[in-house]
């Protein structure tokens, strides 16, 4: 999974990212996604009651910089507003959803990275190590952009090797939400909701770190991602997984 790649000590920047051309119908639709996007989170965000809930040994709260956050793709749109106008950078697919969903995020003070574990990694890993360099923090919807849900991609544990900055672990769990029929169950909160955001603690990547270890700490990441889900689903008492467009709603 993991090699001993190390990201050049200079001239980090990377080339500029290439977005493949769309078409006219294509460019109308991004327009339109965009902006619905962008009024929906609007729209729900500010009604949403959040309260932050750190696992023991863990940070004093949410906001540490510079790190590498990491969270499941389902918690974005929570995720999005919790953490807006700190102009965290958040790796992005160059694919067609994955340019509407960085056209959104920018809205909201985000600073999208295009690439991913599948189009442009390297390329996209060197941007956010780059972000790192200006004093920013870096965000990775972990199991994006197309799953399997609840499985961690090695990424950022590299880059928080080569980067020397810490990775912590978030989950959001909403109290009552509709839940999409998509590969990752996303939540789209209902107004007025409560928002549970489990931290977990940050894990230190030595810059030493040999494949073996990397594994280990990627095994590390995938436990703080469960463990962050699982008390904060637990606490809210959130029931549902998906299958349909359907609530998951408090049993309390």
């Amino acid at each position: 999974m993991f090699s001993n790649f190390q990201f050049p000590m200079s001239s980090l920047a990377p080339t500029p990212e290439t977005i493949e051309s769309f078409t006219l119908g294509q460019r109308l639709a991004l327009w339109a996604i965009t902006w619905a996007g962008w009024l929906l989170v609007r729209l729900i965000g500010p009604t949403l009651r959040y309260r932050v809930s750190i696992e023991e040994g863990g940070p004093p709260d949410e906001w540490v910089c510079p790190v590498v956050y990491v969270f499941w793709h389902r918690c974005v749109l929570p995720a999005t507003y919790h953490f807006r106008d700190r102009q965290i950078a958040v790796m992005t697919s160059s694919s067609f959803d994955g340019e509407y969903i960085a056209r959104i995020i920018e809205k909201f003070g985000y600073r999208a990275v295009r690439g991913s574990s599948t189009r442009g990694g390297v390329r996209a890993l060197l941007g956010m190590h780059t972000e790192f360099e200006q004093g920013r923090s870096v965000a990775f919807t972990i199991d994006g952009p197309r799953g399997p849900r609840y499985v961690a991609k090695p990424g950022p544990v590299l880059l928080a090797r080569n980067a020397g900055a810490p990775v912590m672990a978030f989950h959001t769990a909403v109290e009552r939400a509709w839940v999409l029929n998509s590969w990752d169950r996303f939540m789209i909160p209902k107004p007025f909701s409560r928002v549970l955001l489990r931290v977990s603690r940050l894990i230190q990547v030595p810059p030493q770190a040999d494949s073996a270890a990397l594994e280990r700490f990627h095994g590390e990441m995938q436990a703080a991602l469960d463990r962050a889900r699982q008390a904060a689903e637990a606490e809210v008492g959130q029931t549902s997984s998906g299958g349909g467009l359907q609530p998951a709603d408090s049993a309390k």
